[in-house]
C-alpha cells in the first residue's frame, strides 16, 4: 500500500507492518472456535430430531454455516493464516459449503475492495437497490443470493465461459475448473446419499444453510448499505459495533471500515486498528439492530439505499 494512503488513514509504515503479521496459532485457535461451535450445533440438530425444536436448532446451526463466509473472506486476503496452503484448504472446503468456489469469490471480492461503493465497477452493486420494504425484505431471505451463486457456477462449470468483467482472462481456465470441481464434489453428495439412503446432507447442512442465510444477508447489508457512494473508505463503509459473540463468530469482520483500510491487516489485528483510529470513523453503528432500524427509517422516507 502506498505509504501516503497509509499515513493519509491514520496509521504509519511501521504500525502496519506489525499489525499486517500473520499467525497460524491466531488462525487455528479461531478457526477452532469456530468448529467447536458449529459441532455444538449440529448436536442440537441430532438431539432435536422428530421434535418441533428441531426448527429452531436447524435455523442457529444454519446461523453458523453461513458465518463459515467470514473464515472465507480473510482466505481471500490470505490472512487468515501465516501459511498460504492453510488458507487456500479452508478457503476451498468453506466455498464449497457455501456454493461459493474461492478463486472466483477472490476476483470478485478484490473488484469490491478496488471499487467500493462505486455503482459502475463494484460488484457488489450489481444487485438492483432497495427502494421498498418489500425489496429490503427479500435481499434478506437470501434467496437472490443463493440463485446468484447457482447461476453463476452453473454457467462456468457448463459453458466453460466466464464474462464477469472482474475476471482477468488469465484466470478464467481456472474458474471454470474449480466449478466444475464444485458441482462434481455436490453430485458426488447426491449419490453418496441416495445409495445409501441417508438424509443427513440434508438435515446438517442444505436446509440449515438456506434457514440460517437471513442472518449473514442482514449482518453483511450493514456494511456497505447507507453508505455514502464514493471512494472516501470513511463514510463509504460502516464499522458496527457489537458484542464479542458476535465479533468471534464473525472473525472481527464488524471493523469493516478497519479492514477496507488497511485489507493487509488480518482479523485478529482490527480491534487495534480501531483504537488508533476510531476518532476518523464518520460510518459508526452501535448494534445491528440499530442499522436496520436506520435502514427501515429511510424507506419511510421514500430514499433510496443500496
Amino acid at each position: 500500500m502506498d505509504l501516503d494512503v497509509v499515513a493519509a488513514r491514520g496509521l504509519d509504515r511501521e504500525t502496519l507492518r506489525r499489525l499486517s503479521q500473520q499467525s497460524n496459532a491466531r488462525g487455528a485457535l479461531q478457526l477452532s472456535a469456530h468448529l467447536t461451535l458449529l459441532c455444538a450445533t449440529g448436536l442440537l440438530v441430532w438431539a432435536a430430531r422428530g421434535h418441533f425444536l428441531m426448527v429452531p436448532a436447524a435455523v442457529l446451526h444454519g446461523v453458523v454455516l453461513n458465518f463459515l463466509f467470514c473464515p472465507l473472506h480473510e482466505t481471500t486476503h490470505w490472512t487468515a493464516f501465516a501459511s498460504r496452503r492453510l488458507n487456500a484448504t479452508v478457503g476451498w472446503i468453506c466455498g464449497f459449503l457455501l456454493m461459493l468456489p474461492p478463486q472466483y469469490f477472490r476476483q470478485f471480492h478484490f473488484a469490491h475492495h478496488r471499487f467500493t461503493q462505486n455503482p459502475a465497477l463494484d460488484p457488489e452493486l450489481a444487485q438492483p437497490a432497495m427502494k421498498t420494504l418489500g425489496s429490503y425484505l427479500w435481499r434478506a431471505t437470501g434467496l437472490p443470493n443463493w440463485r446468484m451463486r447457482f447461476i453463476v457456477t452453473i454457467r462456468h462449470a457448463l459453458t466453460g465461459r466466464v464474462p464477469e468483467p472482474f475476471v482477468p482472462v488469465r484466470m478464467h481456465a481456472a474458474i471454470v475448473r474449480e466449478a466444475r470441481i464444485l458441482w462434481i464434489g455436490y453430485l458426488a453428495v447426491l449419490c453418496v446419499s441416495l445409495i445409501l439412503r441417508r438424509a443427513d446432507a440434508l438435515i446438517y447442512w442444505i436446509i440449515p444453510v438456506l434457514a440460517g442465510q437471513p442472518f449473514l444477508r442482514l449482518f453483511l447489508m450493514a456494511e456497505h448499505t447507507g453508505c455514502a457512494l464514493g471512494d472516501n473508505m470513511f463514510d463509504n463503509t460502516r464499522t458496527t459495533y457489537t458484542n464479542g459473540a458476535i465479533r468471534l463468530l464473525a472473525w472481527q469482520m464488524p471493523y469493516h471500515v478497519e479492514h477496507h483500510c488497511f485489507p493487509s491487516v488480518p482479523f485478529h489485528s482490527l480491534a487495534r486498528v480501531n483504537a488508533l483510529i476510531r476518532n476518523r470513523l464518520e460510518v459508526a453503528a452501535p448494534g445491528y439492530l440499530a442499522v436496520h432500524r436506520e435502514l427501515l427509517r429511510k424507506f419511510r422516507h421514500i430514499r433510496v439505499i443500496r
